[in-house]
């Protein structure tokens, strides 16, 4: 487990003298995180075997919260520390709505915990760092560009997303820290904003206020207890006020129902969505998983009527994810 996260520019790493926590004993509680799926594994084509990023110490336990997408599916999960040691560890839970993964260090990690702060006391304006694991040479110097929602385009949808600028290099899983030294978050993605000399890129940052409802769920039963939600197998784009099927999952219920990559969406459930988010909202509001969804598409100035028989997404991927 050789592989090293970008070094920061000095210049944009956080200094000690400016904040009111010890810097390094927060970053000692990020670690790097490299899971490794099988070759058959659903997500394989789509996330590759090899995933390498970040993770953060929330229990002294071993807990380790990251980015649900590394993980999934996993069958080996290796945990790197700041001090070069190397734990194995054991892919925990997959949570689809929020985004979150974790990951129970086999052995003892000996590292301090980062304690959750409060995402929704996070402004537009509010200095974080973007840790990855490393310490301060993997660690950005940001700030809270805006809060918004996100729309994936793997049926994926938060009402209030962090947007961070710059953006880290090597984001995911990276901690969002406050101010006071507290997670705030999980970096997700970069995306990028804005046109031509306009455009900037950020990270996309996963609200910590999200993961407290489920946690115990997660820990528990690898999964929230609730009915799960709606699954289509579709990914999606929004070209202009157009949502176009941009691919479809093998073998998932879109492509079995006839839905193919170029399809215009015009309805959902009989209604007309304006935006990709809404497209989600739309097929989760019909009921948990396991529901038909019918959806009105455009395909070559023809206009057809789908119903697509939505599955649970984890009972897809769950074999793969051992406890």
């Amino acid at each position: 487990m050789a592989e090293r996260v970008p070094t920061i520019p000095s210049e944009l790493q956080p200094r000690q003298k400016n904040l009111s926590f010890d810097l390094d004993r927060a970053l000692a509680g990020v670690v790097s995180v490299k899971a490794i799926a099988p070759a058959d594994a659903f997500t394989a084509k789509s996330l590759g075997t090899e995933r390498l990023g970040h993770g953060v110490v929330i229990r002294q336990s071993g807990l380790v919260l990251t980015v649900g997408y590394l993980i999934i599916e996993a069958q080996e999960v290796w945990l790197r520390t700041i001090d070069g040691r190397v734990v194995p560890g054991q892919a925990l839970a997959y949570d689809q709505e929020t985004g979150f993964g974790l990951v129970q260090a086999m052995s003892s990690l000996d590292l301090p915990v980062l304690p959750l702060g409060v995402s929704g006391e996070v402004a537009p304006g509010d200095s974080l760092i973007i840790a990855g694991s490393g310490g301060r040479e993997s660690t950005l110097s940001a700030y809270c560009v805006g809060r918004q929602q996100f729309a994936g385009y793997w049926e994926y949808w938060i009402s209030d997303a962090i947007m961070s600028a710059p953006a880290h290099p090597f984001w995911g899983g990276a901690a969002a820290i406050d101010e006071l030294g507290r997670l705030v978050g999980i970096a997700s993605l970069q995306v990028e904003t804005g046109d031509g000399k306009q455009s900037q890129s950020l990270n996309m940052v996963i609200p910590i206020d999200l993961l407290p409802p489920v946690l115990d769920d997660l820990v528990k039963l690898g999964r929230p207890n609730k009915p799960p939600r709606p699954w289509l197998g579709v990914y999606a784009t929004e070209i202009g006020e157009r949502i176009v099927i941009a691919g479809v999952a093998d073998d998932g219920p879109a492509e079995k129902a006839g839905v193919e990559v170029g399809d215009i969406v015009l309805s959902v459930a009989g209604e007309k969505p304006t935006s990709l988010g809404e497209v989600w909202r739309r097929v989760w509001a019909q009921g948990p998983a396991g529901v038909e969804i019918p959806l009105m598409l455009e395909r070559q100035d023809r206009v057809l009527e789908i119903r697509i028989k939505s599955v649970d997404r984890l009972l897809v991927t769950r074999p793969r994810i051992f406890h």
